[in-house]
Parts: structure tokens; sequence; C-alpha cells
């Protein structure tokens, strides 16, 4: 039975990522010149760091160099979480993007720019902001109906959600003029 480099190296690599508590995204393989380009994607719910990344690159380092999955041939390796503007393909990619705007391809060739609001097994609660004045709508949406969706980049919101001390009552202010 045959499998592909792209298979043998997630077998390889899963099991390192999910030892730092990371999902391995994705895995490509890429003719860079004389060489190739090994790019691993990893993500968690609490994003990545680029220490994590630093310590999970020089493990695959060292496991690609102990096995034969890449070859003969030099390559480099880049270990990086997902962009800002990476596909929405896994249910896990819908719960990160929970308060996030977001722009959906639905299979009946529309378009929709929504807030994800919350996210349960069958699809999406979504607020569709208002147009000219006009009040946000609520909307359901299931993943069936989806067919891309990708987060927008938001420079400016004006509703941005309160600070994590805020939220626990915390008046991070005071705190910092009583030490001074």
């Amino acid at each position: 039975m045959s499998t592909t480099q792209s298979e043998r190296l997630r077998e390889l690599l899963e099991p390192l990522a999910a030892s730092k508590e990371l999902d391995l995204e994705e895995i490509t393989v890429t003719p860079a010149g004389k060489r190739r380009v090994l790019r691993v994607v990893v993500d968690s719910d609490n994003g990545v760091e680029l220490d994590t990344c630093a310590e999970l690159s020089r493990e695959v380092s060292e496991k690609l160099d102990a096995t034969d999955v890449m070859g003969d041939g030099e390559y480099v390796l880049e270990v990086t979480s997902p962009g800002a503007d990476r596909p929405l393909t896994e249910h896990r990619h819908y719960v990160r993007a929970n308060g996030r705007l977001v722009k959906f391809q639905l299979n009946d060739d529309g378009e929709l720019t929504a807030r994800i609001l919350g996210i349960d097994d069958e699809g999406l609660d979504l607020e569709v902001p208002g147009v000219k004045g006009r009040k946000p709508t609520a909307r359901r949406l299931d993943f069936g109906d989806i067919a891309k969706a990708r987060v927008e980049i938001e420079f400016s919101r004006k509703d941005k959600k309160p600070s994590r001390d805020a939220e626990a009552g915390e008046d991070v202010d005071a705190e910092n003029a009583e030490e001074a």
C-alpha cells in the first residue's frame, strides 16, 4: 500500500504538533529553484506564539533528519501559523472566528458578509450589518449552504469587545496608579 509524501509527513508531524496543543492545519511542499520548501501551518484556539513555532520547527527538523520522508534533495523548512485571510474550512476555524466579520460565498452563488455570533454543529448564528442607518439583523446559516468563507480584516471596528481586564471588573489604570 503506497502513501503519498503528504500523508507520510502528516502522520509524522501531527503528533509533534499535538504535543504542543496545536492543530496541524496544512502541509505543503513546493519547488523553489534547486530546493523545495516544506511549509507546515499550525494553529490553536489561543493562536500560536513565535517561540512555539520556533520550538516546533526544531523538533520537526530533527524528526525529518531521522527519516527519509523528504528524500535526498535539499529543502527549506517553514513552520508558521495561518494568516488572517485563510479560508474557514473546518468547524474549529468558525469557532476561532466567533465575533469576527466574515465574508461568505454561498452555494446558491450569493454572497453575505456578517459577524459570527454563535456556532453549533449544524451552522452559524450571524448578525448582518445594517445598511444606510438600518439596524443589524439576525440570520441563521447552515454549514451546508456555505461554499467558501474568509474572515474580513477590520482596522477600525467601532464595537470592539472589552478587554479581558475590563470584563473581569479590574481597573488597570487604577492599579497602575497605585503602584506608581
